[in-house]
């Protein structure tokens, strides 16, 4: 999913809005005096962390949208136009373009494209429960809310699902989504459940490789023709109340699928996959990918791998699955490339403003800029622009 996020990144205009939207928080976060009137006129830090690091341009993007008002109002204020920067180059481009309404058509339309992947990403990462009997109805859901975002118009998101769908096709589809997607009761039971050759054909797939004896998987194909028309307990386990209440995997199948013992052991075994990457059990990608290196000696290239092997196993066995294992940053990394730029500062400011005085000031959630109530609301506000 990181991949369909890089692909919409290389689509125009989400790249140039991104790079412009950094050069707005190194400018504000490099400078004292600006930095002091951010945090008199917006309620909220302009730049967003998370754990997963490649979310976070998408976040911010999506904050500084929310706090278009009170950008503007900041540029716009007697403050700004008295202080030294207002009146260099640097401090002209950022009142301008916080001003042109082009560049925050454009920010809209990333965010619109971009935030339903990221709230995939967010749900998966934050749960250690088993996630496979919904990744593939969950995806799908995001693409619908991205067309829904741009008005059903095709012209406006059939690049954005295409970067989907190239990743899904060739990196991420596995059969075992498609199987999860089909008995999971939850979705399955569902008004609006539907079936076509890639779920049939995925159940198909796994019922051959997981189960090699023919008579069970025979069996396994009448018993699902009970499942899908609801007979005996498991008519008794399709009401909306039961799914709500137990857990959509083992759990359910547990309770409702013995009179079908042998689709009852596959849907167990199906369901109780998880979705989560190797950042999740804080698995190192580096080590794995050293093992990709070319020319390596074969005898250090074996060693390497038995290291990799019991790292991978020890961070596992330390995983606390019922645990907290969030590590999600409470502070914006000070050295975060969207807080300090590449190039020296424009301006040197004569200021007596300390970090004390910037980090305890104005931040009881509306400064003197802001305006009351929700600025701006990514599904309601602008949408004719997109």
């Amino acid at each position: 999913m990181e991949l369909m996020l890089q692909k919409f990144t290389k689509i125009d205009p989400i790249h140039e809005v991104l790079e412009k939207a950094k050069t707005l928080t190194q400018f504000i976060y490099s400078h004292a005096t600006v930095l002091k009137l951010l945090r008199d006129a917006c309620p909220d830090e302009l730049v967003k962390s998370s754990k997963i690091r490649f979310i976070e341009p998408f976040l911010t993007l999506e904050n500084i949208v929310s706090q278009k008002e009170c950008l503007i109002r900041m540029f716009q204020s007697s403050d700004w136009h008295s202080s030294i920067l207002a009146s260099t180059d640097e401090g002209k481009r950022m009142s301008d373009m916080v001003e042109d309404q082009s560049f925050w058509t454009e920010a809209l339309m990333a965010v619109k494209a971009t935030i339903p992947l990221v709230e995939v990403l967010k749900l998966l990462d934050c749960t250690n429960k088993p996630q496979v009997g919904f990744i593939y109805d969950t995806l799908d859901q995001a693409k619908e809310t991205i067309k829904k975002e741009f008005k059903h118009k095709r012209s406006h998101y059939a690049r954005f699902w295409k970067a989907i769908d190239d990743i899904w096709d060739e990196y991420l589809h596995s059969h075992l989504h498609a199987a999860g997607y089909f008995l999971n009761p939850t979705l399955f039971y569902s008004s609006n459940f539907y079936t076509d050759v890639e779920v049939s054909c995925g159940l198909c797939c796994c019922v051959v490789r997981m189960i090699e004896d023919r008579h069970i998987q025979h069996l396994i194909t009448q018993q699902i023709d009970e499942y899908r028309v609801g007979r005996g307990t498991f008519h008794l386990g399709s009401f909306k109340d039961k799914l709500s209440n137990i857990s959509p995997g083992a759990l359910w199948w547990s309770q409702y699928g013995g009179q079908c013992p042998e689709l009852q052991r596959l849907a167990v075994r199906i369901l109780s996959q998880t979705c989560n990457g190797a950042s999740h059990y804080r698995l190192k990608r580096s080590l794995v990918e050293t093992l990709l290196t070319e020319g390596m000696n074969p005898i250090e290239k074996l060693r390497l791998q038995d290291l990799v092997f019991v790292h991978c196993n020890l961070q596992l066995q330390a995983f606390d699955p019922d645990g907290s294992n969030d590590n999600t940053y409470n502070v914006v990394d000070p050295m975060d490339e969207w807080i300090v730029g590449t190039g020296p500062n424009l301006v040197s400011e004569n200021t007596e403003l300390t970090w004390m005085d910037l980090e305890l000031g104005s931040r009881n959630g509306k400064g003197k800029y802001c305006v009351e109530g929700p600025i701006i609301h990514v599904k309601k506000e602008e949408e004719e622009n997109c």
